[in-house]
């Protein structure tokens, strides 16, 4: 792994912090009762589906009818499929490249769905994944339900699902699923280590499907902002490590230009995020026990770095009590709003290290900021 500048508590500076209230009881049933064992979990998670899930993003779009994959190209290092999927009245169509080590595997394989950006494109972003023996399994989720705000709720999976309303990012979501349906009728992946990924919406877009598929064993969500990674209930100002002061994006940005991305129920709380049924640690949560890994840019304001950590921190009850406390990374490099390599150094990191036992990066669990006090004041009830 490459050499960084280091991150500490002095990186950026906070100059403005608003609480807008504590951080929901993922312990505590919807008829008040307290959980008390893990073996209610399940019927909680349930719970927080239909408000982490269905409030901010609208329902998941059913299972498909069938699966097609179809092999268009080979190469050594780099084979691609046409995927048919769906209902048989509207089937949907996209293609998935496969960037992979030499041989037949099976290999880990991360899933991107983010071949709409650049920076699958960059130099050395496949290689980082390849030269560790891992696959990086490419898709563009636009070709799933467009992100265009003028387009609105248009595009193959809402002609496919017309009495489904759900917001793009589960279209997108459903993308990763079929992906992973995908890898299991081909054969070259190691399907006890299959990881999700992505950046900013796409980074949304992967903690989403992480949350809902509990194939994916690592769910990584990258610089993810308002809607993903962050805190509704945290509105901070802060000056970034070049010296400009910038603000965190609020419910009310995001949905401004990207209603169509969310559940229709979500504008409502608008400008009153403290009545929220739910914040990020509940999406968080709902990875729990698989591995979770939330990388962030220090100087991502915009991205609310305190905001997520925060949450990773309440979410990380549930690991602790489940018996997985282990199973939470997180990271903050120095820079801003980007999937560099950096951080895809640090999730084969975690790969690795959960997969072969590879130590941990150093760079692991230090912040860009002097820690606040913590927004709950609950706790993982004690187990028996």
């Amino acid at each position: 792994m490459n050499e960084y500048p280091k991150v500490d508590k002095n990186l950026i500076k906070v100059t403005d912090y608003q609480v807008l209230g504590k951080l929901p009881d993922p312990f505590v049933m919807d008829d008040g009762t307290p959980i008390t064992s893990p073996d209610q979990w399940a019927e909680r998670r349930r719970e927080i589906y239909k408000t982490a899930i269905e409030l901010q993003y609208g329902p998941t779009p059913p299972e498909p009818d069938f699966l097609e994959v179809t092999l268009l190209s080979k190469t050594p290092k780099v084979v691609v499929y046409s995927i048919v999927t769906g209902p048989y009245a509207h089937p949907v169509r996209f293609t998935m490249t496969l960037i992979k080590p030499r041989g037949d595997g099976p290999f880990p394989a991360v899933v991107d769905g983010d071949l709409c950006f650049q920076y699958p494109f960059t130099p050395n972003f496949g290689d980082t994944f390849v030269n560790n023996g891992i696959m990086l399994v490419l898709f563009n989720r636009t070709e799933l339900a467009p992100d265009i705000s003028a387009a609105g709720r248009n595009g193959q999976m809402y002609s496919a699902y017309p009495g489904v309303k759900f917001g793009a990012l589960q279209a997108w979501a459903w993308g990763y699923s079929r992906c992973v349906d995908a890898l299991e009728k081909i054969g070259l992946a190691d399907m006890n280590c299959i990881t999700f990924t992505g950046h900013s919406r796409g980074g949304k877009t992967a903690m989403l499907a992480g949350a809902l598929d509990e194939r994916a064993a690592i769910v990584n969500a990258n610089e993810t902002c308002a809607g993903g990674c962050g805190c509704y209930r945290i509105h901070m100002e802060a000056e970034d490590e070049n010296g400009k002061v910038g603000r965190s994006e609020t419910l009310k940005d995001i949905l401004r230009p990207f209603t169509f991305w969310f559940g229709e129920d979500l504008p409502q709380y608008a400008e009153k995020e403290e009545e929220l049924p739910f914040d990020s640690h509940f999406l968080k949560a709902m990875v729990a026990p698989r591995t979770l890994f939330i990388s962030e840019a220090g100087s991502d304001i915009w991205a609310n770095p305190i905001g997520s950590w925060q949450t990773t921190m309440a979410a990380k009850e549930v690991f602790k009590f489940l018996g997985v406390e282990d199973n939470v990374f997180w990271y903050f490099r120095r820079g801003f709003h980007f999937h560099k390599i950096q951080d895809i150094e640090m999730l084969v990191n975690v790969i690795l290290h959960k997969k072969d036992g590879q130590p941990l990066s150093e760079d692991f669990f230090k912040t860009p900021f002097e820690e606040p006090d913590l927004i709950f004041d609950w706790k993982a009830p004690e187990t028996k």
